[in-house]
């Protein structure tokens, strides 16, 4: 009988989806604590285990998710608005249409995540108060099609994210990634696909582009102090006005 039990229950976590059993809360649970938050607080999640679950279109705005477990979880349309999500672990998580104005993902894991098509301004241009923060994040291996427009990003680890603008079916205009006036200081693009990515005017000091693909990209008025390009496929990149001294690989 115990023999059975136990191949009953290796079964059970070999057949069951990724993050079922490790999640602490139901979404129907996690609704009920953001709706008893009263007006003005701020609903804790705060190391909460949340993986794989199902939080598409919830609202979050303002709450603590701070080192909580959202690693395969669905948020997508989920409201992030200045929600703190420091150290929170979000890879392999669905964040397409997310809204993230404010939102705090300081060294957050994000690597193989979906953040495509991000909603992160209430207009066609980002204020300064509505960026978020993604200092020292993991964003490896990401899919990437976002404004990250003057965002706070020094130290992230954007290694072979996947951002480089599709062409096809753009007949309304070219949609793509941009991190212009974006803070990159020391920021790890190393292998990205960065193809028609706009640049122009960021922070790029001692950032590593090594192997990555920048074709077609604006690098436009970029300070590109001490940054390592080596490898990096630079067909067709605007280095107008940009600050090369030190650049290794730029040719």
């Amino acid at each position: 009988m115990r023999l059975a039990l136990n191949l009953f229950w290796i079964t059970c976590l070999i057949l069951t989806p990724y993050g079922v059993l490790s999640a602490e809360l139901t979404r129907s649970q996690v609704q009920s604590i953001l709706d008893a938050t009263p007006a003005g607080q701020k609903a804790s999640l705060a190391g909460k285990s949340l993986a794989g679950t199902d939080l598409h279109d919830l609202d979050f705005s303002n709450a603590d998710l701070s080192g909580a477990d959202l690693s395969g979880a669905d948020l997508r349309g989920a409201k992030l608005v200045r929600s703190k999500l420091i150290g929170a672990k979000l890879s392999g998580a669905r964040l397409n249409l997310a809204w993230i104005m404010g939102a705090d993902f300081s060294h957050a894991d994000l690597s193989g995540a979906d953040l495509e098509t991000l909603v992160v301004s209430a207009g066609l241009q980002t204020l300064p108060q509505e960026a978020a923060t993604f200092v020292g994040a993991n964003l490896s291996g990401a899919k990437v099609t976002a404004r990250f427009s003057l965002y706070d990003m020094r130290g992230a680890n954007l290694s072979h994210i996947r951002a480089s603008a599709d062409v096809r079916n753009q007949s309304m205009g070219l949609i793509r990634t941009e991190f212009s006036q974006t803070n990159l200081t020391d920021a790890n693009f190393h292998g990205a696909a960065l193809g028609r990515v706009n640049f122009a005017f960021a922070k790029l000091s001692r950032a590593n582009f090594s192997g990555a693909d920048l074709s077609g990209a604006d690098l436009t008025g970029a300070d590109l102090t001490d940054a390592d390009l080596t490898g990096a496929n630079t067909a067709g990149t605007d280095f107008t006005n940009a600050v090369l001294r030190g650049t290794k690989g730029y040719r």
